[in-house]
């Protein structure tokens, strides 16, 4: 009978913690390639697996820096150039 109300607890904990995680990593959209088209305030990135994704970047001050073919992270809409400023 403890043995069950053990595993019960564990499953509960298993199942809880699973969820958590799954919230907090939801709002973390990152990715990392290479800048291949940088038009207005939206900029293209490739990963190394070919996906490109173009997005709407809210730091535009950043594209003072950024060219295509820079190595940049993108995460949360913030694009920074690999290896810094």
């Amino acid at each position: 009978m403890l043995a069950r109300k053990l595993l019960i607890l564990l499953v509960a904990t298993i199942f809880s913690l699973s969820l958590a995680s799954l919230g907090l990593s939801a709002g973390m959209d990152e990715l990392k390639g290479i800048v291949t088209k940088i038009e207005g305030s939206t900029v293209s990135i490739t990963d190394v697996l070919g996906n490109e994704k173009t997005v709407e970047i809210k730091n535009p001050e950043a594209l003072k820096v950024l060219k295509v073919g820079d190595q940049a992270t993108l995460t949360d809409g913030i694009v920074k150039k690999e290896g810094g400023y």
